[in-house]
């Protein structure tokens, strides 16, 4: 068993330890310490290595084995869903308000203590935002945002990070329609970390590690679609 590396502030050049090291329990966990820069986190993102913590750790950064993921052209739409996203019932938009949605994928969730979207976290997302690095989904319902998501592209590469819901079938709209542009898009993949229940029934499955930076390897030094998304009505309503 490897050491646990610490990282030290403000050398965003300072190396991660490579994946194979990370422990396997806690499984993934790779290192601590460090930043949240925008060089550090491309970085770990590239290499396959996600920020997680809770409020009052260090920062701890994770590449787990085996890895969740999710293909856009696999993800399952049930019968009432496909009906919900054509009945016009919500509006769906792309980059219109990506701090409310970190926001609220923020907030308290019943049985659930804490949240790791730390106020560290938001700034750190909000300025690979504005660099054109995150994108976010919203779901809308009489002006009102009741659902949504948020994650990270490199390349044709998304990574998943955090959804939300206030009304029945929030989160599931949103990522529907994530995944339907992303397979429009040519991105292959996306990546939803470690596994639950809710994923799961998405359709999202198991991919050991080797494989899944292999993907990312190829899938990061494509040309993105672009710096700003926008939603394709025929894409949310077929």
């Amino acid at each position: 068993m490897y050491p646990l590396t610490w990282l030290h502030p403000g050398q965003a050049d300072e190396p991660f330890p490579h994946p194979d090291r990370a422990l396997t329990e806690p499984n993934g966990l790779l290192a601590a310490g460090g930043d949240l820069s925008l060089p550090r986190l491309l970085r770990a993102y590239r290499e396959g290595i996600f920020p997680w913590y809770e409020a009052g750790q260090p920062i701890l950064w994770w590449s787990p084995d085996p890895r969740t993921v999710l293909v856009p052209s696999e993800v399952h739409v049930s019968r009432s869903l496909r009906k919900v996203l054509r009945s016009g019932r919500f509006r769906i938009s792309f980059d219109e308000a990506f701090a409310q949605v970190i926001r609220g994928c923020a907030e308290p969730r019943r049985g659930v203590h804490g949240t790791w979207i730390t106020y560290g976290m938001q700034q750190a997302f909000n300025q690979l935002y504005e660099a054109g690095y995150a994108h976010s989904v919203e779901v809308w319902q009489d002006e009102a945002l009741v659902g949504g998501l948020y994650g990270v592209s490199l390349g044709r590469m998304f990574y998943g990070e955090s959804m939300f819901s206030r009304v029945s079938d929030g989160s599931k709209v949103a990522l529907v329609v994530l995944c339907r542009h992303l397979e429009h898009w040519g991105y292959p993949l996306v990546d939803s970390q470690t596994p639950s229940g809710h994923l799961t029934r998405m359709g999202a499955r198991s991919m050991p590690r080797r494989e899944f930076r292999q993907w990312l390897d190829r899938l990061c030094a494509l040309p993105p679609h672009s710096d700003r998304w926008s939603a394709d009505p025929e894409l949310v309503r077929r």
